[in-house]
């Protein structure tokens, strides 16, 4: 590669992480008053309406209250791994997404520009990967703290974050045999036909179940059972530390949203962004910038209603018991997920290029 390519291709991937990142921090933050004001409208409350027009800056004001906190770390406690663990948590949450085509490639200055950080041929591999990270801080967290419930909490998180991981890594078999490819822009172009939700409706159940135990929402929320274990591995975090663990929740929220909007609903596509890509006005590429446009939108609105779901849970199910957690997963959703894989694999082997969008 030439350096100037180099140059050009190094600059426009840090813009796009950049990008990235402040979208993420945005959205953890108001990722937060939207529980809240979803939670209470379903509960026939009204939320948080003090701070700013209709609670709009209620964020800020947690944010500088959790920054303002004292930062406690208990005596007895491994003060490097208790300072680490928090991070180690969040920094997943915040590069898994650099996989994922949030628009089609858009023309600029000449140039075109692919709409994703990094398009790599083993993309999914990458996003199980810098997933799995994230329960090297929950455990650390739990041991480090130097208290039986943040130990136990930490381990249980951890074996539940396991459990589900196999799960949710089968689930994403089906997307990967259908595409012929592990990239993530393959696999959303391999739906322009039909979604993959269609072909592959166990394969899709199977990953948004998986996922809500990943990320720990309701009803597999087992870190936050007061009744047993106060709040579990992050019993002793307070601050900026503690709003680092609830940084990673809902930054991961947004992540496997996007991921299964990626895998499952068509990512971008969507109706008019074939038609007016061409489009070309004195010399400028003005169907690239629409259509550009118009694919953020469409991959915007879907990842919306997936976290909108969430919240809708988190309104309606009770939590489950930690045994009834373990049995669902190892005897429901693992055997449903290798079901899947086999059924897929006989058809793709049988109908080679009917399935394929």
């Amino acid at each position: 590669m030439e350096l100037r390519t180099f140059i050009e291709v190094g600059l426009a991937a840090l813009v796009k992480s950049v990008l990235l990142a402040f979208v993420l921090l945005t959205s953890f933050a108001y990722m937060t008053l939207a529980e809240r004001k979803v939670v209470a409208w379903m509960q026939v409350r009204i939320g948080p309406n003090r701070v700013g027009p209709f609670g709009f800056f209620q964020p800020l004001a947690d944010g500088l209250k959790l920054f303002l906190k004292e930062e406690l770390i208990p005596s007895g406690a491994d003060r490097v791994m208790f300072v680490i663990a928090p991070i180690i948590t969040v920094i997943p949450a915040l590069v898994i997404l650099a996989v994922v085509p949030f628009g089609p490639p858009i023309e600029l200055f000449g140039f075109k520009v692919p709409l994703v950080v990094a398009d790599i041929n083993v993309g999914l591999l990458y996003i199980l990967s810098v997933a799995s990270i994230a329960v090297y801080g929950i455990v650390l967290a739990g041991w480090s703290s130097n208290n039986k419930y943040a130990m136990l909490g930490g381990l249980r998180s951890s074996a539940q974050m396991v459990s589900y991981e196999i799960a949710l890594g089968l689930s994403i078999v089906g997307p990967i045999l259908l595409a012929g490819s592990m990239s993530v822009q393959d696999i959303t172009l391999s739906q322009t036909r039909l979604w993959n939700v269609v072909l592959q409706p166990v394969g899709a159940a199977v990953f948004l179940i998986a996922v809500l135990a990943e990320v720990n929402r309701a009803p597999f929320d087992m870190p936050e059972a007061e009744q047993e274990l106060t709040a579990g591995y992050h019993t002793e975090y307070s601050g900026m530390k503690f709003a680092l663990f609830f940084m990673a929740e809902y930054i991961k929220m947004v992540a496997v949203s996007a991921i299964g909007t990626a895998l499952f609903f068509g990512g971008y596509l969507g109706p008019f962004i074939n038609e007016i890509s061409p489009w070309v006005i004195n010399g400028l590429p003005v169907g690239s910038w629409l259509a550009g446009l118009l694919g953020v939108t469409y991959f915007s609105l879907k990842t919306i209603f997936f976290l909108f779901c969430m919240l809708w849970l988190r309104a309606t199910l009770p939590r489950l018991r930690y045994d009834q957690l373990m049995r669902f997963g190892w005897k429901v959703m693992l055997p449903l997920a290798l079901a899947n894989i086999v059924i897929t694999a006989l058809a793709v082997a049988l109908f080679p290029g009917l399935l394929q969008g």
